[in-house]
């Protein structure tokens, strides 16, 4: 299954019987043919105890189960829409920036902390994202959401990229990330820019960042 680009804001996918996927509620947008729609209890994230540890965090996103046989369109709110396909890595990306993805794709939750340590909780902390992220691997597509477009930035050994926190959207491949502090402590007296601290991402794989610092 795959998403086609309608426009920036907007994707459609072909649903044939036997096949799943899973899209934010309020996300669709139209659709012609037999299609159910059936809220996710687990919300595909991880199963029950990734449930758990969304809510506690209170991070969760609510899912819809779509199946069926049809045409589905999906948007929200404005959204630039990006579709990403797996071949077999993992993507890593905010919940609530999922806009649909192929029932295919296998779902986890991961706590921050375990990334990276206890510098993988203060990324949660810095950037706004939370302690905890969502995962799919395999192979399949995934449409997710930002603000003003999205760019792809390759990420090699040796060549780490360095992204704003805010601009950060989601990355694929065997990466590590960590927070850095861009200016000395002494120069952050009296200033507010989130441009203090740098996203770091190292390792083998892809990081795509939006044109803006807005959340969501």
């Amino acid at each position: 299954m795959a998403f086609t680009v309608i426009n920036t804001r907007m994707v459609r996918t072909q649903l044939t019987p036997g096949q799943k996927l899973f899209s934010q509620r309020g996300a669709m947008l139209a659709y012609t043919g037999d299609v159910h729609f059936t809220p996710s209890m687990t919300g595909g994230q991880g199963g029950v105890l990734g449930m758990i540890g969304r809510r506690i965090a209170n991070e969760a996103t609510p899912l819809m189960t779509v199946e069926g046989s049809g045409t589905v369109m999906f948007g929200h709110g404005g959204h630039h829409v990006e579709v990403i396909e797996l071949t077999g890595e993992t993507l890593y990306v905010e919940a609530d920036r999922l806009l649909a993805f192929d029932g295919t794709l296998r779902q986890g939750t991961m706590f921050m902390g375990s990334q990276g340590g206890v510098m993988g909780i203060v990324r949660g902390q810095v950037t706004g994202q939370g302690l905890f992220t969502t995962t799919l691997e395999g192979h399949g597509s995934a449409a997710v959401m930002a603000h003003g477009g999205v760019i792809e930035l390759p990420i090699a050994p040796g060549r780490p990229v360095h992204v704003d926190p805010q601009a950060y959207v989601a990355h694929r491949g065997e990466v590590r990330s960590k927070v850095s502090a861009s200016i000395g402590w002494r120069e952050m007296v009296g200033r507010g820019s989130g441009e203090a601290f740098q996203l770091e991402l190292s390792g083998t794989g892809t990081v795509y960042v939006q044109a803006s610092e807005e959340k969501l």
